[in-house]
């Protein structure tokens, strides 16, 4: 309310009368009490009763591991047990330096900035004024100099001010642990354009490798045909099979130079900018030999996105009870000191000028709205049940993505275990048929065969080795892995008030 206009008209000036300026205080605050209940009692209805949510308990273990692992080494710096420093590097860049977590900051900025400003909503204000008039009529003038002070304060009796801060506060935890999910996603995304990278370049290699291999055998085929060793037939053969290699390195290229990009934009620099450092081929990095797992449990305190789920949950309920604190009546107080003299300075100006000043407290319900406020209680009970549903989806997309994790990883290590003993035994074949043809023993289709064989379990094992290595960083990030909480997400983490999401303790919201 502007309490300066409305202060000026009621309360006039108290000067040497302190006595009863605390009077008309006193009998303010009677009318206030009294108006409140009366305007409370019309204002408000009966509360709907609150809705049943059914329990949301985690398994006590993984279904797709007949053993965990408990009190697994932190997470938050997964991508160091690959033992890469090239790898670490990217990641530490990108964190610090992608334009999309920059922009997730600054959202974290303006949260905290709303929430500062909803604080500041609920306390006194003290206001400043000061004017100065001149008026003529005829040939006489007069000047009014005016210098006060207002202060004005919204008594929170209800409680709808505590429950706006709430939502702030829950508001602020949310926008965190977003920061959180898109640090998770962001160091994930890294790992995988570097795992691309290494996987496409050991593929060209191997094609490169393969290439030369037939271009030897089409030589050899070329001077058996030459010498009426070998038909025609067998050279064109060797010849399409070189041709058909050769015709793979483009791709392998592209998709080269694609990861390279990636990268290079994903750690905030031009796409060319790691063309020098990455270009030059390595090694797939290592994953660890053992992996400790944490229990369903743990992995859903350590989500970012369901810690988010859960502090959205928060703020909703906060907002609800502030929708139903506003529909009871607000009380006010307010007050003004001011001076007023005719004069600026010297005898009877403003600085000798009497101190004038009034005290008001007022009250003020809504005795009948359409409608608006029940409305709004409404609206704010359907976000809660959103919320409350969001935070559910939460919390099972988190249980899926672990166990779908999980199989995944398993399949990948029984794949890659099944193409390394076929690709021995591929090798031997292809060594004796290469063999055998040379000395005139067998035909070259027999030849073509084995290769053919040859190329497609290398080029698969190496395929499978790059999905290990990728299944391992999906894993680390379906358990949460990549983000430390801090600061208000840590304390929304371990909020022990009562309507706070139960996930770190049962998981069940509400409970």
């Amino acid at each position: 309310m502007n309490n300066d206009g409305v202060v000026r008209r009621q309360g006039g000036s108290t000067e040497g009368r302190p006595g009863t300026v605390w009077r008309g205080v006193g009998l303010a605050l009677w009318v206030v009490a009294v108006g409140g209940l009366a305007a409370g009692c019309a204002a408000l209805a009966p509360a709907a009763p609150p809705r049943a949510v059914v329990p949301l308990v985690p398994p006590a273990q993984w279904s797709a591991v007949a053993e965990v692992a408990p009190g697994a080494a932190p997470l938050a710096g997964w991508w160091r047990q690959f033992g890469d420093a090239r790898l670490d590097r990217l990641i530490e860049d990108s964190l610090a330096h992608n334009t999309d977590l920059l922009s997730t900051r600054a959202v974290l900025r303006q949260a905290r900035a709303s929430r500062d400003g909803v604080w500041a909503a609920g306390r006194p204000a003290l206001n400043a004024n000061g004017s100065a008039l001149a008026s003529r009529s005829g040939g006489s003038g007069s000047h009014l100099f005016q210098a006060g002070l207002d202060a004005s304060w919204e008594l929170d009796l209800f409680g709808a001010q505590r429950y706006a801060e709430a939502a702030a506060d829950a508001t602020v935890q949310a926008r965190q642990a977003s920061l959180g999910q898109a640090q998770v996603s962001l160091a994930a995304e890294v790992a995988l354009a570097y795992v691309d990278l290494r996987s496409a370049q050991a593929r060209l290699a191997l094609a490169q490798q393969t290439l030369a291999t037939q271009q030897r055998t089409r030589q050899l085929s070329d001077w058996r045909t030459q010498a009426g060793l070998d038909s025609p037939l067998s050279l064109d053969q060797a010849r399409a099979a070189e041709a058909q290699t050769a015709a793979t390195l483009p791709t392998l290229q592209t998709a080269l130079q694609q990861a390279l990009h990636a990268l290079a934009v994903l750690s905030g620099q031009p796409p060319a900018a790691l063309q020098a450092e990455l270009a030059p081929p390595a090694a797939l990095p290592r994953p660890p030999e053992r992996l400790a797992l944490s229990l369903p449990a743990d992995t859903l305190r350590q989500r970012a996105d369901v810690q988010a789920a859960e502090a959205d949950l928060r703020a909703a309920r906060a907002s609800l009870a502030q929708a139903e604190a506003k529909r009871w009546p607000s009380v006010s107080l307010g007050g003004s000191l001011g001076l007023s003299a005719l004069h600026l300075v010297g005898s009877g100006g403003l600085g000798s000028a009497p101190l004038a000043g009034s005290l008001l407290a007022s009250v003020g319900a809504k005795l009948f709205d359409g409608g608006a406020q029940r409305a709004a209680v409404a609206g704010q009970d359907a976000a809660l049940e959103r919320a409350e549903l969001a935070w559910r989806g939460a919390v099972l997309a988190a249980l899926k993505e672990v166990e779908d994790a999980l199989v995944g990883l398993q399949g990948q290590r029984d794949r890659q275990a099944a193409l390394r003993l076929a690709l021995a035994s591929a090798q031997r074949a292809a060594t004796a048929a290469e063999q055998r043809y040379a000395s005139g023993l067998i035909a070259y289709a027999s030849v073509l065969d084995t290769q053919r064989s040859l190329i497609t379990l290398q080029d698969s094992l190496a395929v499978t080795d790059a999905a290990l290595l990728a299944a391992h960083v999906q894993l680390y990030k379906a358990l949460g892995g990549g983000w430390r909480p801090d600061g208000d997400a840590a304390a929304a983490a371990t909020d022990p008030s009562p309507d706070a999401p139960a996930v770190a303790q049962r998981a069940a919201p509400g409970a």
